[in-house]
């Protein structure tokens, strides 16, 4: 496995490329820096709330399956990778005027969040408009020239692409999106109903978390966001599967530490990357032929 680390990403590529699985983790980021610390009103651990914790390493063995697998740096709450570029939010902004509506830059959760989980607030006041561009350029644009060059290099080499994005769910929201008595699921895929990824695909990375014995559902309450719906275009072979994990299976949600049993899950995940990626004998690598 080699691995290249900038500022905005890290990247870890096997070997060899056995698979025309791409994984990626964009909200996973974990580089809080002192002067954006110094910026936000909330502490460390309310900050956190909105980081893909420990997605990454949930993952991290992709590259021994033959996938490379692309993690963020720089946090949730400092810039979001799965969010347009031009999601700028006036309301956290200076100098940006009102658009469309857009119900995500209305919730406070454009390219530059202006809130975490539970609506709180990071900043007392606005960042320049400058400052919010300077962000877009050393963290947003690197990463995304890094996953589109994934995605395209997997293309040529294989005659399609399947992006797996890579999340986490609180359990909380979860659980509110569920019906009383019925239990919540633990894995929601999205392939924006179709748009993203084809049906085999989906089928496939289904029945991969069914056998681990998660139960899984499809495109609610998360059918995918900017990744899948900039990505995804499955008439050309690129198909795009966001996965949405359960906090409450790996993780103490109020302290963002791993359970103790995080490595047996772990370990349950990395079944269903073999899964996915044809390393069992199955999966997505074997009908790319």
């Amino acid at each position: 496995m080699s691995r290249t680390e900038t500022e905005a990403f890290a990247l870890y590529r096997p070997k060899r490329r056995l698979s025309p699985l791409v994984f990626a983790s964009p909200h996973s980021g974990s580089d809080y820096a002192s002067g954006f610390m110094a910026q936000a009103v909330l502490d460390r651990r309310a900050i956190r709330s909105s980081e893909d914790a420990f997605v990454d390493r949930l993952f991290d063995m992709a590259p021994e399956f033959g996938a490379p697998l692309l993690c963020a740096r720089a946090p949730r709450a400092f810039i979001d990778l799965n969010r347009a570029a031009d999601e700028l939010d006036p309301a956290v902004i200076e100098g940006i005027a009102r658009a469309p509506h857009n119900p995500r830059i209305s919730s406070g959760l454009g390219v530059i969040p202006r809130v975490v989980a539970g609506g709180r607030s990071i900043y007392r006041g606005k960042l320049s408009l400058a400052e919010a561009e300077q962000r877009i350029k050393r963290f947003w644009h690197p990463y995304h020239q890094a996953l589109a060059g994934l995605v395209e290099e997997t293309l040529a080499e294989f005659g399609r692409a399947v992006l797996i994005d890579c999340h986490s769910m609180p359990h909380e929201a979860i659980e509110a999106h569920t019906r009383p008595g019925q239990p919540s699921p633990e894995v929601v895929l999205g392939d924006r109903f179709g748009a993203a990824a084809g049906r085999e695909v989906m089928d496939q990375v289904e029945a991969a978390f069914g056998a681990a014995g998660l139960r899984v559902v499809r495109n609610a309450p998360f059918a995918g966001a900017y990744v899948a719906q900039a990505y995804g275009r499955p008439s050309r072979g690129v198909h795009v599967v966001q996965v949405e994990i359960d906090r409450a299976l790996y993780m103490d949600e109020i302290r963002v530490e791993p359970l103790p049993g995080f490595a047996s899950f772990r370990a349950l995940m990395a079944g269903v990357v073999a899964e996915i990626t044809g390393d069992s004998g199955s999966g997505l690598a074997l009908a790319a032929e």
